[in-house]
């Protein structure tokens, strides 16, 4: 029965890709601002609005876990969800479209935090890998099924519909395994102690920053998505201006950046078991530090930049699942659903306000910082993630 509760979030992660905004949403955001008549930059409305919800969902985890259970809160989230996807599809207005993405955000970001501690807590590490790089299948997937309605029946809410459909057969299946959330076995948990605990008291954002290390986990979290988005959003743009590449060639390694992130994952869980968490964030910054390199260097060969992106890609694939899954070895089991609660919430954050701040950047300054913004991050979080392994180190 453990193998169908490991099934089951794999395919929640794979929803959970499916639906993110910058597969699904930004696919159809071309045609939808048109059919509105809002402008083109009205997207970022949306999704302040998506981050916003799930930061708040992030905080909020702890409390909602301890009352109702990993189990309901992640049946009751995909049942959510699903209802908003349906919402977006029958949205005939932008501001419609809004109210809808905060059920959306606020219950994919419960999601995305419920099951990340629930796999940190149960599971090796190598799920943990595999479990990220099959939400960049959904996401890689979301745009294909967008692109088939906008292009067969110039509908995009037909895309929209479809992954709802999805999600309500996930939510249906995770009602049904209800049970399952309460026992993992222990042949395919990691291993600590099997000795059940009450469930001590959730704690609350100010308790959470007192424990001994989080605070260099938060800056390492939030530099760590500040570089991966920025990177992701940016990288097209930077090729066609700085380097005078062409935009198609552009846009085709800048998805390839993406492709790396999932490649990576899905290698990093063959690896990560033997290896350890701490020794996978290392490797992976020290991969992206050469990715940041090469795309920086000034020579007038173009592969190397472009490769550059896809190491970059490849460098960041291990450190987010690694710095999940290392929470309840670093802070121990009984802190660790309110840590990866505000990691994420550090996370969301990073993600959104940074890409936006280069942009300014770039407007202003030179589009050609690129490298040097993305190094700075890359510096932060190594510097922070040492600074953690001391003070854990000292702690045991």
């Amino acid at each position: 029965m453990i193998s169908l509760l490991i099934a089951l979030v794999y395919f929640t992660f794979v929803s959970l890709g499916l639906g993110h905004a910058g597969s699904l949403f930004g696919s159809a955001w071309p045609v939808m601002h048109t059919e509105w008549g809002v402008p083109l930059f009205y997207a970022g409305i949306v999704t302040m609005i998506l981050s916003g919800c799930k930061i708040l969902s992030s905080l909020l985890s702890d409390r909602l876990i301890k009352r109702f259970g990993t189990g309901l809160i992640t049946a009751v989230s995909a049942f959510t969800t699903a209802l908003a996807l349906f919402g977006f599809s029958v949205s005939n207005s932008f501001w419609l479209f809004c109210i809808f993405a905060v059920p959306y955000g606020f219950c994919s970001g419960a999601l995305d935090v419920t099951l990340n501690n629930y796999v940190a807590l149960h599971f090796a590490s190598r799920h943990m890998n595999w479990l990220h790089g099959f939400w960049g299948v959904g996401a890689a997937t979301g745009p294909y099924i967008m692109s088939y309605y906008l292009i067969s029946r110039l509908d995009w809410s037909g895309g929209y519909r479809t992954v709802a459909i999805v999600q309500i057969t996930l939510a249906a299946l995770l009602f049904i395994s209800l049970p399952l959330w309460k026992k993992p076995q222990a042949a395919n948990t990691i291993e600590h102690s099997s000795k059940e605990r009450s469930s001590p008291p959730a704690l609350n954002l100010s308790q959470v920053i007192r424990i001994r290390g989080v605070k260099y986990i938060l800056i390492a979290f939030f530099g760590y998505c500040a570089l991966e988005s920025t990177t992701g959003l940016w990288a097209s743009s930077y090729l066609v201006l700085n380097r005078g590449i062409n935009s198609g060639l552009a846009a085709r390694y800048a998805s390839l950046y993406f492709i790396g992130i999932t490649a990576g994952r899905l290698f990093g869980g063959l690896i990560s078991n033997k290896i350890g968490d701490k020794n996978m964030i290392r490797i992976g910054i020290g991969v992206i530090l050469v990715g940041i390199v090469a795309v920086w260097l000034p020579i007038t060969a173009d592969w190397l930049c472009l490769n550059g992106l896809i190491i970059i890609g490849l460098g960041c694939a291990p450190v987010f699942p690694s710095i999940i899954h290392s929470t309840p070895d670093n802070f121990g089991k009984e802190n660790s659903q309110a840590i990866v609660g505000v990691q994420m919430a550090s996370a969301y954050t990073g993600s959104t306000i940074m890409p936006p701040l280069f942009g300014l950047i770039a407007n202003n300054i030179n589009i050609g910082l690129y490298p040097v913004f993305l190094l700075f991050f890359a510096a932060l979080l190594l510097v922070m993630t040492e600074k953690l392994n001391q003070k854990v180190g000292k702690k045991k």
